[in-house]
């Protein structure tokens, strides 16, 4: 009698999002002096890579009400005369949390252009 032996080593690759769409707020941004004068929509869409090693329970997770308190806290307080100086803002404080390996970040000026319904820019950061 001859034995088989199944093999039975699947792998995967796994990888798991935290996501913020279409958060829209009134902050001060843009390089026109009525820009500076008063607030104008802003909305921002964000994917979080985090470590799928994780096991999910509230300790370990990536909060994403955490993410949009820190954001509505980082866009109160200072004007920011480029997109791209707000979007390194954001990243660079999203990824002090060690299990955040990817973020995608994309944020649009809602109003400035008639012509559009939105401008923006979208920034991709990996952790390395």
């Amino acid at each position: 009698m001859k034995i088989l032996k199944f093999k039975n080593k699947q792998k995967f690759k796994y990888s798991k999002k935290i996501i913020v769409k279409d958060l829209i707020l009134l902050l001060s941004v843009g390089i026109h002096q009525f820009e500076k004068l008063e607030k104008q929509r802003v909305k921002f869409n964000i994917e979080i890579t985090t470590d799928p090693n994780l096991k999910p329970d509230i300790k370990s997770i990536v909060n994403y009400e955490s993410i949009i308190n820190d954001i509505k806290r980082l866009t109160k307080k200072t004007h920011f005369e480029l997109l791209e100086s707000l979007s390194e803002s954001l990243l660079d404080e999203m990824l002090k949390n060690k299990k955040i390996k990817k973020i995608k970040l994309k944020i649009e000026k809602l109003d400035i252009i008639k012509e559009t319904s939105s401008v923006g820019i979208e920034v991709v950061k990996t952790r390395i």
